[in-house]
């Protein structure tokens, strides 16, 4: 079975507890994936941010301690209950919710930015989750993002060697057929009326001390990529 999301929750008391290889390159993403979205953003403070697919709760506290008023949304219960049980013990009051990017359970024009990191490649109706994302962002709100490219490459290093060879990765995590190109994702957002900026590349750049690997900027998207786009400030 591919895109097997089950795995999220059969994990989800794990997600803290540092057991659990691919939930450590998940958390070890989080610096890379924000090296790039501080640059695009400035400054947290006082923005309303949607982590959609927010998982056991990783990127949520990263950018509640940057001092973002964060909601945190996803469908797998098990993995919010986590989230909210750590974040109670870090004394963050983040808002978690069990929810879809098919159908946000939020207001039209409520947040100033919407963050999706490991998520979009997943999705049962990507379209759908676009036109949800475009619908709760505030004008000018920001989105920022990172998936999988829809290459060679990237469904062997990822999937072949990720998932069946090394893995780092549980096997039927991924299903390469899901993964997208920056062009495609580029052209469904202008159709949106957002407007697109920088895509860069990420992947594997070192390892730290218990042999996992550590992430950051590489100059090629033919693996993973990032990127953000905006909506209109007239809408």
């Amino acid at each position: 079975m591919r895109n097997d999301l089950s795995i999220y929750r059969t994990y989800a008391p794990n997600w803290w507890d540092g057991s659990q290889r691919f939930l450590r390159l998940l958390h070890n993403l989080v610096p890379a994936r924000l090296t790039y979205f501080d640059g695009v953003v400035g400054t947290w403070h006082g923005m309303t941010v949607l982590d959609l697919g927010c998982g056991g709760g990783f990127m949520s506290e990263a950018l509640a301690k940057r001092g973002a008023t964060v909601i945190g949304i996803d469908p797998i219960a098990a993995a919010v209950e986590a989230a909210m049980a750590h974040a109670a013990e870090e004394g963050l009051g983040i808002d978690y919710r069990v929810g879809g990017g098919e159908a946000i359970p939020l207001a039209d024009r409520s947040v100033d930015c919407v963050v999706c990191v490991d998520v979009l490649e997943h999705v049962a109706d990507l379209d759908r989750v676009l036109d949800e994302i475009a619908r709760v962002l505030k004008p000018g709100g920001l989105f920022l993002f990172d998936t999988i490219n829809r290459t060679m490459l990237a469904a062997f290093v990822i999937v072949h060697v990720g998932e069946s060879v090394l893995g780092l990765l549980p096997r039927g995590t991924h299903d390469p057929a899901k993964f997208i190109k920056p062009s495609e994702l580029s052209a469904k957002l202008v159709a949106r009326g957002l407007s697109v900026g920088q895509i860069v590349g990420l992947g594997p750049c070192g390892l730290n001390r218990r042999l996992d690997f550590t992430f950051g900027r590489l100059p090629s998207v033919q693996i993973m990529y990032a990127g953000h786009a905006r909506a209109p400030a007239d809408r």
